[in-house]
């Protein structure tokens, strides 16, 4: 284990001890959202094209769009409670928000801590850069500077296969597209959203995919022992994934549609 993910295993590991968690799992977050008549989601706003602000500072987005569905399906509003990346897990389990709607990837080191609902969207990890970059394997990444986003399961997946290059990483999306849109990195490791977002900004010069690193379904997070919750949120995407509306927000925001069979995420 590289000395990033120990201390963020140690951290979350800390606050498990720290806040009782299993008196947190002991609870009903359910009863709870209902009796309060408020969903606290947290949300990525810094994560386009999954969270942001539209032109009136608002949020939108894909996971905002499909957390006021879950909100409306569950008979109460939304209240967004903003989270970056890293702070993603710590703010679910001190109790800051009900569950995460934040492009959550699916992956071992999180479910021991935490419990995912059914996948309801995917996101590639990928290796992208200007037409112009001879890359064609990892190996091609030797001493070149990628860009990617810090606490995140690219920064994770890059850190694990890319070796002999220099990571840069950045606190959120919208700082990682900043940096690549204006030139100080010129390869990113993150997902094909991600490029999008930039490619809008530079269209003399886009970035393309080189690599795929890997494919994970993306999920709802929330605290271990909610299975009342879970089986909510589990029917909830079931419905919205066959009536067509989680795949019309995918549609919508990723420019392209949503896999028939999503992986499985327990």
């Amino acid at each position: 284990m590289n000395r990033r993910a120990f201390l963020t295993a140690t951290a979350i590991a800390g606050l498990a001890g720290s806040f009782g968690l299993p008196s947190l799992a002991k609870a009903d977050t359910l009863d709870d959202i209902k009796k309060r008549g408020k969903l606290l989601v947290a949300i990525d706003l810094g994560s386009p094209p999954f969270g942001m602000a539209d032109a009136q500072m608002q949020p939108t987005g894909s996971d905002v769009e499909s957390a006021r569905l879950l909100a409306a399906h569950l008979g109460v509003p939304l209240e967004i409670v903003q989270v970056t990346s890293p702070n993603r897990v710590p703010f679910l389990l001190t109790g800051k928000a009900d569950i995460v709607m934040a492009s959550f990837s699916v992956n071992e080191e999180r479910k021991k801590v935490i419990d995912f609902s059914d996948a309801y969207g995917v996101i590639q990890i990928v290796v992208a850069a200007p037409k112009g970059a001879a890359i064609k394997t990892v190996e091609d990444l030797a001493g070149k500077r990628i860009g990617t986003t810090r606490g995140s399961t690219n920064d994770k997946e890059v850190t694990a296969q890319v070796k002999n290059a220099e990571i840069v990483r950045y606190d959120d999306d919208a700082t990682l597209i900043t940096a690549l849109v204006s030139g100080q990195v010129d390869v990113m490791g993150s997902s094909p959203q991600v490029m999008a977002a930039v490619n809008q900004r530079r269209p003399n010069d886009p970035f393309e995919t080189k690599l795929v690193l890997k494919t994970n379904p993306y999920a709802i997070g929330l605290r271990k022992g909610e299975d009342k919750l879970r089986v909510a949120l589990n029917e909830w995407i079931a419905q919205d994934l066959a009536n067509g509306k989680l795949r019309e927000i995918y549609l919508k925001y990723n420019g392209v549609p949503l896999p028939q069979t999503l992986p499985a995420t327990n």
